[in-house]
């Protein structure tokens, strides 16, 4: 068997056969350590059988553990069953069968659970929380329930790991926060200050429902002792899936004070907030710390840098990166395909999508689509657009979904086709919502066609009813065609709504820390500065002029 395994197990033999002679365990440990695919798997399987580690409970458990880390859990599993005829198992094999299928199928991991429970097994604290991750996974809340139970029952749920997954399955299923809060207040009880697993959950619980507030508050509270990487991080991940990207930050900037060490998937959050803001220089700091602090070069990782630098304007920069990276993933690929879209690309992100199709390692999804159509809306590439709308479901087996035929809208409409994009909105097998009603509004806008334009106002008024634009774009298509009363009455009937005009927002990154400026605002701090500055400018301008 000629692998990078058994070489490095050849090595290590050799180099330690000088001072001593290894036992089969300490071979299989080894052999464990530098398992990283099937074929490692299947060679330490022969090395268990022929030295019968396979008939010791520890070393199986081991193995399948192992296994599931390396997503392998079926090929685990049967050999689980194939020895389960000899002889019965201890709770702990059972244990890390349950976890390898925890995630991949989850209802096999329940039911095993149930056969744990059937053979009369005694549960321990690594019982609960491995079935209580496959529960989340269901999304079963009535069978979570049932578990939660059992823990109290068993008098298991005293301890820590226990209640941070009870904690975690509340917030996971139907995000039944009040119940997690509950079991958390009871947590805090029992363990005081010695539950930092508890508080992580239920702030992770809180971001996870968008609750930033008290995700916010409960960790203020945390104890010192108890915040790590992970309390940081759900904090941040939660800011950024709020849509809050400046709170996201400045709780990152708070981490690199108090010398807390990013892990790669802090990383992955807070280049997601910089995206969201277009923080080019913060997004390159990020970057320099990855190099710096060699961080693993996960493929998510370096995907998330290509996305930030697409989105805070270096696009060379992403496509560069993009280029280095020797594994892409679907992932990798639609990001970039959508990086060269958004700056207007468009024929360079379809020469990178066909890029793709040739080297047949990956096959879009329902995501690539969307950039790809988006990309053939920026260069108005509508015979194209249709050619790749229609082999989604010949070629790929994709079902169109609204965003899909959303895009194709948007195509059709900046073309200058708004006719054929309303005859499209009437053939979707769904019902249209704002985004469709909005791009029909906009391209008919453009053309001057103010029936079809009244018409998605209509729509819109109804799925936006506090959107402003929607009113401002039809009553600057009337006036546009010199109909003023209608004009006029457009603005009028905003008014008597009670919708208001949503002021402008504007970015601006000044050493590294992003300042938002809303037009009219003048209640910030610099707003005095910012008009002596522009006066003062106004004054040099017109001494130019003369």
């Amino acid at each position: 068997m000629n692998s990078p395994l058994i070489q490095i197990l050849s090595n290590t033999i050799h180099h330690c056969q000088k001072t001593w002679t290894l036992t089969s365990e300490q071979i299989l440990q080894q052999l464990l350590s530098h398992c990283t695919n099937l074929t490692h798997l299947q060679q330490t399987h022969s090395f268990m059988l022929k030295t019968s580690l396979f008939q010791n409970d520890i070393h199986l458990s081991r193995f399948i553990h192992k296994s599931a880390s390396l997503n392998f859990p079926n090929y685990s599993f049967s050999i689980f069953t194939s020895l389960n005829h000899n002889r019965p198992f201890p709770i702990f094999v059972y244990n890390n069968i349950i976890y390898a299928f925890s995630s991949s199928n989850p209802t096999r991991a329940v039911s095993l659970f149930n056969v744990v429970r059937r053979l009369g097994l005694s549960l321990d604290s690594y019982s609960l929380p491995y079935v209580l991750k496959a529960v989340g996974s269901l999304n079963d809340i009535v069978l979570g329930k049932q578990v939660h139970c059992i823990g109290v029952v068993t008098g298991l749920d005293c301890y820590v790991s226990v209640v941070a997954s009870i904690v975690q399955m509340y917030c996971c299923c139907g995000n039944d926060v009040w119940s997690a809060r509950k079991v958390f207040d009871d947590g805090l009880v029992l363990f005081g200050g010695d539950g930092g697993a508890v508080w992580n959950a239920m702030i992770v619980g809180y971001a996870k429902v968008g609750d930033v507030f008290n995700a916010q508050k409960l960790f203020d509270k945390m104890p010192q002792m108890d915040k790590n990487v992970f309390s940081w991080t759900a904090l941040i991940s939660g800011y950024t899936q709020a849509h809050n990207p400046n709170e996201a930050i400045k709780l990152f900037r708070r981490m690199q004070l108090e010398n807390v060490k990013p892990d790669e998937i802090a990383i992955l959050a807070v280049l997601s907030a910089c995206a969201d803001l277009g923080a080019l220089h913060l997004g390159e700091w990020i970057h320099n710390y990855i190099e710096k602090h060699k961080l693993n070069k996960i493929v998510p990782l370096y995907n998330s840098l290509i996305d930030m630098y697409a989105k805070s304007g270096n696009i060379s920069k992403a496509l560069k990166l993009f280029e280095n990276m020797n594994h892409k993933t679907i992932i990798t690929w639609t990001t970039m395909i959508a990086g060269l879209a958004l700056h207007g690309l468009g024929k360079e992100a379809l020469h990178v999508f066909s890029r793709m199709e040739k080297e047949g390692r990956v096959k879009p999804n329902e995501v690539t689509f969307i950039a790809v159509l988006c990309a053939c809306s920026h260069v108005r590439l509508v015979e194209q657009g249709l050619n790749y709308f229609t082999s989604m479901r010949s070629r790929y087996g994709i079902e169109p979904k609204v965003e899909h035929y959303g895009c194709m809208i948007d195509l059709l409409g900046r073309a200058g086709l708004v006719q054929e994009a309303k005859e499209l909105v009437s053939q979707m097998p769904f019902e249209a919502n704002a985004a469709i009603w909005g791009s029909l509004l906009a391209s008919s806008t453009r053309c001057g066609d103010a029936e079809l334009a009244a018409e998605a106002l209509r729509h819109l008024t109804v799925l936006e009813p506090n959107h402003s634009g929607n009113y401002s774009l039809l009553s600057n298509t009337y006036a546009s065609l010199g109909r003023w009363n209608e004009s006029r009455m457009v603005r009028k009937v905003m008014r008597d709504a009670g919708v208001e005009k949503m002021p402008g927002l504007s970015y601006i990154e000044v050493n590294n820390i992003v300042y938002e400026f809303i037009a009219g605002d003048k209640s910030t701090i610099y707003s005095v500065g910012i008009s002596d500055t522009l006066h003062s400018l106004d004054g040099h301008v017109k001494i130019e002029d003369q």
